[in-house]
C-alpha cells in the first residue's frame, strides 16, 4: 500500500527534509522533562508522522501527539504508541 510520495521534500511546501522534520520533533519531544521518550520512534511516511513504540505514562500520548502536531498539524500525525504501564 502507497500513501504518495515517499519523498518528504516533494509533499512539504516548506521544503522540510524527513530528517529536518523528525529531528524537530524528536527535539521538542526531548526538551519536555515530564514525558518519557525513551522507547519512541518518529518516522515518515509520505506527509505524515507515524508515532510508534511504547508510553509509561496515559498523559504522554497527548503530549507527544501535540508536539508532533504543532510542526506538521494535527491531520499529519498517526499514532501507533502502545501503553506500557509499570506495575503498582
Amino acid at each position: 500500500m502507497k500513501f504518495g510520495s515517499d519523498n518528504h521534500e516533494e509533499r512539504c511546501p516548506e521544503g522540510h527534509s524527513s530528517a529536518a522534520t523528525i529531528a524537530t520533533i524528536s527535539a521538542a519531544i526531548a526538551a519536555d522533562p515530564d514525558i518519557d521518550s525513551s522507547a519512541i520512534e518518529i518516522r515518515m511516511l509520505g506527509p505524515v508522522v507515524l508515532l510508534e513504540g511504547f508510553i509509561k505514562k496515559a498523559a504522554d500520548r497527548d503530549k507527544i501527539i501535540s508536539h508532533a502536531a504543532m510542526i506538521v498539524g494535527w491531520e499529519n500525525v498517526q499514532d501507533r504508541m502502545l501503553s506500557r504501564f509499570p506495575p503498582q
